[in-house]
């Protein structure tokens, strides 16, 4: 069993509050985060961004072991999540992250890659923990 930590700090309520996210490796560390970096374009964090972040790093993740796996050890794999919140039933909700995957595998055929990156997307364990749709788009090269 793994466990990972992250940490937010509130100060103020509402609009006007501001935050600061902070993760276990350092990799964040005291990030500002507020009403306006989440719905506006104030620089700094939000948490659709990293759940966007840690949607693709793990799908990523999971297909690359899978392709290794299945015997393939060369190419490169580059995939951009983007999350969309909506405001529904007086609050918002996160309704779907859609992958999109640039591949370069040297020798696999269209089909199993297509097979082999449907289960990486279904079982990722960001993609289990997430209530939303989850749609997945690729290229392959080569």
């Amino acid at each position: 069993m793994t466990t990972r930590s992250g940490s937010a700090r509130y100060e103020g309520f509402g609009k006007e509050g501001q935050g600061h996210v902070s993760t276990q490796s350092g990799v964040l560390s005291d990030s500002p985060y507020s009403f306006t970096t989440r719905f506006g374009e104030e620089p700094g964090t939000n948490p659709e961004e990293l759940i966007a972040a840690a949607h693709a790093s793990c799908f990523t993740m999971a297909l690359s072991f899978a392709l290794a796996q299945a015997g393939y050890s060369a190419g490169t794999l580059e995939t951009t999540a983007k999350v969309t919140v909506v405001q529904a039933d007086g609050g918002f909700k996160i309704t779907r992250s859609d992958l999109a995957l640039t591949a370069t595998i040297d020798g696999i055929e269209p089909g199993q890659f297509e097979s082999i990156a449907a289960d990486a997307k279904a079982n990722c364990p960001v993609s289990k923990v997430l209530n939303a749709e989850i749609t997945l788009t690729h290229t392959l090269n080569g």
